[in-house]
């Protein structure tokens, strides 16, 4: 498959950068609220990338920077989605446009720690956990340490399908050829001032 990438988004790179973490700045018992709180307040996927990048520092001790977030129509079938992907060895994570569009016009409640758990799992990917299992054990992990079991995000981890056994695509619809990918601006930016 062929990927077509329109770079609307500044920089890419790795780098890590020293940051004081979340969870050293707040009393234990007030973390479940602290999290909770930053997502609601999130204006946007750059806002929910930077608390997912927080989460895993605070709980896996290492992060990555240089990312950048795309945008695509992945395709669906009635039996099933792709939330997102990272392709390995990139600096790109790509969400589908499909599954995100249908939740902000069926329960826009949901928004949010949806894309709070997709940005988590394919993060958790983009700093060497390849094995599947593996990796959605790690998301649960942080978000019932972080957010506590009765959060969306949390519960979402656990059995995503739970909250979305209807939002699939009436008929099949392959990825397309030549994937268009669209960049969002101003992701990672935590990162950016380390990004020549």
């Amino acid at each position: 498959m062929q990927l077509r990438v329109n770079n609307h988004a500044e920089g890419s790179g790795h780098s890590i950068k020293k940051r004081p973490d979340v969870e050293k700045c707040v009393k234990s018992e007030d973390i479940a609220r602290v999290y909770p709180t930053r997502l609601e307040k999130a204006k946007d996927l750059a806002d929910i990338f930077e608390i997912v990048k927080d989460a895993v520092r605070s709980r896996l001790g290492t992060s990555r920077g240089g990312l950048m977030l795309g945008l695509a129509e992945l395709g669906g079938s009635p039996n099933g989605w792709i939330g997102g992907l990272y392709p390995v060895a990139t600096n790109v994570i790509v969400m589908n446009k499909g599954p995100m569009e249908r939740i902000m016009e069926q329960s826009p409640e949901l928004y949010k720690p949806y894309c709070f758990h997709i940005l988590l799992h394919e993060y958790i990917h983009a700093i060497g956990y390849m094995d599947e299992a593996l990796t959605r054990r790690k998301a649960l992990e942080i978000s019932e340490a972080l957010f506590g079991r009765e959060h969306l995000a949390t519960m979402m981890a656990a059995d995503i399908m739970q909250f979305f056994p209807t939002l699939t695509y009436p008929v099949p619809t392959p990825a397309p050829q030549g994937m268009n990918i669209e960049l969002v601006k101003g992701f990672d930016r935590s990162s950016a001032s380390y990004i020549c």
